[in-house]
């Protein structure tokens, strides 16, 4: 690990003024994710400022009748908050679904936006990797790739966003609130993260020095018909194969909106808009699914050891979509495993 300093900002303003008066500065909520870049050496920040002295840990109601997630509340708080498990028990799962309880109760909500991907190639400095030194090239294409993407991929990067609630997120259409030099803006889930095009090093739309603040959710969490489901070799503490978020609305058994997001398949979590407008109006049936299921994934692409991605995918979509309908999901449900 390279030498650093390290400052605690008492504000956001401080944090902000911190972070642009210096070269190379990163900031750091939990740490659970930027410590393990700089000690397998690859992040490499001079300075970091620390921002779990932030007034931003709550989670209160806003105006418009959602709920605000403070930057700084952590996974765990989040996860288990009344108002999260009551009204959006889909984001509840999702969290619960990764990671370990221990970084739970370290990972923060901002930190959970702003982690890296997981790509072996990415990790290991011995072997070229775009996302860690641009132009050097790709070694997942053609390499071991049975993790990594089959939608949204670039001749740049095949890398998988890793995050769990994120998923959920992209699905409730959340907004991110983010703070900076030139001032606040907000910006919508689905722009958030990015697809890695010519420039895989780059996650997501922050600018230089733009500091999450909060993650707003609307007034809809489709708490009744709702599933989280998260395909992976085992049953705890790994990443998603394939994972998918479903939100439905009901009159009868005819869909009134949906919502569809999918995790492990992708640079960013990866929502369909034409998939959950093919659901509207339709019967909640198998036979509805499996169309939305064949559209969402009807320009995937496998990279070899990644093939049976496709496939799983679509039984993923079905069988989400299945247990949404049913409202069979409860904050209690013991996550599904995999191992293809």
């Amino acid at each position: 690990m390279n030498p650093f300093t390290l400052t605690r900002a008492a504000s956001v303003d401080a944090a902000v003024r911190d972070f642009s008066g210096h070269e190379a500065a990163a900031y750091i909520g939990g740490g659970t994710n930027l410590l393990d870049l700089m000690k397998e050496n690859v992040a490499h920040p001079q300075h970091l400022v620390g921002l779990n002295k932030l007034p931003l840990s709550s989670i209160e109601s806003t105006t418009g009748g959602g709920l605000r997630l403070g930057a700084t509340a952590t996974n765990a708080d989040t996860a288990w908050h009344a108002e999260v498990q009551q009204r959006y028990p889909l984001l509840s799962q999702a969290i619960l679904a990764g990671a370990s309880p221990q970084l739970r109760n370290m990972a923060t909500n901002a930190g959970n936006l702003m982690q890296r991907t997981r790509c072996y190639y990415f990790y290991d400095t011995a072997t070229p990797c775009n996302k860690r030194e641009p132009g050097s090239g790709c070694a997942a294409i053609g390499g071991y790739n049975r993790i990594h993407a089959i939608l949204g991929t670039s001749d740049s990067c095949i890398a998988t966003h890793p995050s769990d609630m994120c998923v959920a997120l992209a699905a409730l259409e959340a907004v991110v609130q983010v703070q900076g030099p030139d001032g606040s803006r907000q910006i919508k889930f689905e722009d958030f993260h990015r697809l890695p095009e010519d420039a895989p090093e780059r996650d997501n739309t922050l600018q230089a020095g733009e500091l999450i603040t909060s993650i707003d959710l609307p007034a809809q969490g489709f708490a009744e018909n709702f599933a989280y489901l998260k395909l992976r070799d085992r049953q705890s503490y790994a990443f998603a194969l394939v994972s998918v978020a479903v939100g439905l609305e009901l009159d009868g058994n005819t869909i009134k909106e949906a919502r569809l997001a999918l995790g492990g398949v992708a640079h960013k979590p990866w929502r369909d808009k034409a998939a959950e407008h093919l659901l509207k109006g339709q019967p909640a049936t198998e036979a509805t699914f499996r169309k939305a299921a064949e559209a969402v994934l009807k320009e995937a692409k496998g990279q070899g050891t990644n093939d049976f991605k496709i496939e799983l995918a679509k039984r993923a979509i079905v069988r989400a979509l299945t247990q949404a309908a049913a409202g069979e999901q409860k904050a209690s449900d013991v996550f599904t495993n995999s191992n293809p």
